[in-house]
């Protein structure tokens, strides 16, 4: 199970967006950090912590077809009372669209939560074909088994009229309430919903499933009703446990995934395997603190060939994390470090990878960069490896601080992505945090 005194972003089921904060002003770091190539940095939107939300959550920003970027927030919204389980006195959440107009950006609002209908959304939103959206929030709904609701999985769909006005609220549906250990998984975070060959979402829960150690399931549609079903559920052994960053497929329909801890190591990539009408579960690699690193969180990606890459967010041979790939080979799997982060323990990125076309790879880090405030960074292959290049150091000022992002990229190579803090001072403490871009 994750060890409370590594890890910071849970405690006693408390969410510690806050405590970042007054940790920020504790953490001294020396190190120097790469000099950031020249970008075009742009916020986009600066939170204001009332109806359009607050805290931006680390599961990032994802973009449709026609370049819409679709996010949630942890707090913010409409107040509701169904939402003070921690006395935040505040609102429960946001699903927003930011769409280009002109030479500017419009934000709107599609979803506010209540409570009943979910609570902190913190997963990645994903786009369907038809526009609709799908997405899980990390606490609310009606599961007993948790204090403040185990969380839900829903569906926001545009009006189905036209509508003159940009700020028209979507249609929201909660798909399934989870219930928590033993019946299916509890509190989704990170990752996305993602869609299968046969049209049903599957991802990770980060408690949860037979053992509570959390679970991959599968949500799937029978007329008009939605039920889950578990295809693994974690022990916190050998095979790992609180698996965060949801789950990809390969082209022959296997699932991969990691999880955050294990009891013999740091966390685990795993390969579910498709086995006649079920799955078998295989552990890729068991990461070791100091020799490849700590808490693999977020979502992975795969190139053309059948690589995964992804990190980890403390800990390897310079302390701060690591980029990681995986090879098949033959029927095992090597293992390679891209790149060791060195600005000590959990600086390093939480939020998955963005592979580009030409083999890029970009992402965020939560401390790192010249001024210990977050960084983007892009990583190049080479004959020699992989050269690293920082795109942006945050400032802790109106660019925002603490980029627990995952990205996304248009067609012009145009980076998004969001700052859970910063970016202005409103009613939150430090600001409520941004939307940005990084235009190269």
């Amino acid at each position: 199970m994750v060890r409370a005194e590594e890890h910071w972003k849970w405690l006693g089921g408390v969410n510690l967006w806050m405590t970042l904060g007054a940790l920020a002003v504790a953490v001294v770091m020396t190190l120097a950090a790469p000099a950031a190539q020249a970008q075009s940095f742009t916020v986009l939107h600066t939170f204001t912590g009332a109806a359009d939300g607050k805290y931006p959550s680390g599961a990032g920003i994802s973009m449709d077809r026609a370049g819409n970027l679709y996010g949630t927030t942890s707090y913010g919204g409409q107040y509701n009372s169904n939402c003070d389980y921690f006395g935040t006195q505040t609102g429960c959440g946001v699903v927003f669209k930011m769409s280009r107009r002109s030479s500017g950006w419009t934000f709107n609002v599609l979803h506010s939560f209540n409570g009943t209908d979910g609570y902190s959304p913190n997963q990645l939103i994903s786009v369907a074909s038809d526009g609709s959206v799908y997405g899980s929030t990390y606490y609310g709904g009606t599961g007993t088994f948790c204090t403040s609701g185990c969380g839900t999985l829903f569906h926001l769909q545009p009006p189905s009229t036209f509508c003159r006005s940009a700020g028209c609220p979507w249609t929201a549906t909660v798909l399934h309430n989870l219930q928590g250990a033993p019946n299916d998984g509890s509190l989704p975070d990170f990752g996305a919903l993602t869609f299968g060959a046969d049209g049903n979402l599957y991802s990770t829960a980060e408690t949860g499933g037979f053992y509570n150690g959390g679970a991959v399931y599968e949500l799937s549609r029978n007329g008009d009703s939605w039920s889950t079903s578990l295809l693994y559920s974690f022990t916190g052994y050998l095979d790992g446990a609180n698996p965060w960053g949801g789950v990809i497929f390969d082209r022959a329909g296997n699932i991969y995934g990691t999880a955050t801890a294990a009891f013999d190591g740091s966390g685990v990539v795993f390969q579910l395997a498709r086995s006649g009408s079920g799955w078998t579960y295989n552990v890729l690699h068991t990461f070791n603190y100091d020799v490849d690193g700590d808490i693999p969180s977020g979502p992975l990606v795969m190139d053309s060939v059948g690589n995964l890459y992804g990190v980890t967010e403390s800990y390897g041979p310079n302390g701060g994390g690591t980029i990681w790939e995986l090879s098949p080979n033959n029927g095992s799997w090597n293992f390679s470090l891209v790149y060791s982060f060195t600005d000590g323990p959990y600086s390093g990125p939480i939020g998955g990878l963005l592979l580009d076309a030409a083999g890029n790879l970009y992402g965020a880090t939560i401390y790192d960069g010249a001024y210990n405030y977050g960084s983007v960074f892009k990583l190049s292959p080479s004959s020699n490896g992989w050269t690293y290049t920082s795109l942006h150091d945050f400032t802790g000022g109106s660019d925002g601080w603490y980029p627990w992002s995952s990205l996304s990229m248009d067609a012009n190579g145009n980076l998004f992505g969001v700052a859970a803090f910063g970016g202005g001072t409103q009613d939150c403490s430090s600001g409520c945090g941004v939307v940005f871009e990084i235009t190269p």
